[in-house]
């Protein structure tokens, strides 16, 4: 899917074709086959700037203030649909907070390589690791704790392993759920920032820029759903240990 918030503000026509349409081309093969069990990765920003919950709950009402959002959000109530039309169709929605971190094995064998990088942590580590000259952190006058937003992260080897234990709950229920896949603590911009130089030793240039249109200040997940409904039990979820391997990953990428 496109994923980039800022983007799909500027171009929403990409993120309905890629994230909507092709999703729906997806689901005709899939009935086509008679596949009738299906994960989806949604994500958080279909909760928008939610006012009912903090932390987020499954429940919470969605109202995405941003065409990524809005593209996951139509997935979601397309799949409804489809479990309406053919009952033998199941799903479960795995609603995505901020994703991040590299393998966590002997080798450090996979990570992000993503050219021009928007997510925090990785635009830090390469701050860090002399990739680029500075970074800049879009907004700090929201009304957090610092003045810069706050995000639930998670370490993408808990996100993996999440899907596993979704699916198998899946294929015991034959029951559609929808997942929070978050550890349920916030930290702001510039804690990750400040982590990120902590973990790697390093001071780089950080520059204040206005906001980013589409950027909702406080996204953090109750998680109580899907600890209590699956056995998935995250093994990752300290921010240092985040930071720690993406900027061991970064550092052997070539530059």
């Amino acid at each position: 899917a496109s994923l980039i918030v800022q983007e799909s503000v500027q171009n929403p026509l990409k993120y309905f074709q890629n994230n909507v349409a092709n999703t729906t081309n997806l689901l005709q093969i899939t009935q086509k086959f008679a596949i009738n069990k299906f994960l989806f990765s949604s994500t958080a920003a279909v909760y928008g700037e939610p006012k009912e919950h903090s932390p987020i709950q499954e429940s919470a009402i969605p109202n995405p203030i941003n065409p990524y959002g809005e593209s996951k959000l139509m997935i979601e109530k397309i799949l409804y649909a489809l479990q309406v039309a053919n009952p033998n169709f199941k799903s479960v929605i795995l609603r995505y907070f901020n994703v991040a971190g590299a393998l966590m094995d002997k080798q450090g064998a996979l990570g992000q390589r993503t050219k021009n990088a928007t997510h925090l942590i990785k635009v830090a580590c390469e701050c860090a690791t002399n990739k680029r000259a500075k970074m800049q952190i879009f907004g700090n006058d929201y009304e957090t704790r610092d003045g810069t937003c706050i995000r639930d992260y998670i370490h993408i080897d808990d996100l993996a392993s999440a899907h596993f234990f979704a699916l198998q709950s899946l294929l015991e229920s034959q029951t559609s759920e929808i997942y929070n896949v978050g550890y349920g603590k916030g930290f702001s911009v510039k804690e990750v920032i400040d982590c990120v130089k902590k973990v790697s030793g390093k001071d780089f240039v950080v520059e204040s820029a206005k906001r980013r249109e589409g950027d909702p200040s406080v996204l953090v997940s109750d998680n109580h759903k899907i600890l209590s409904k699956t056995k998935w039990q995250p093994q990752f979820n300290q921010l240092e240990m985040i930071c720690r391997s993406a900027y061991l990953w970064e550092e052997k990428l070539q530059t």
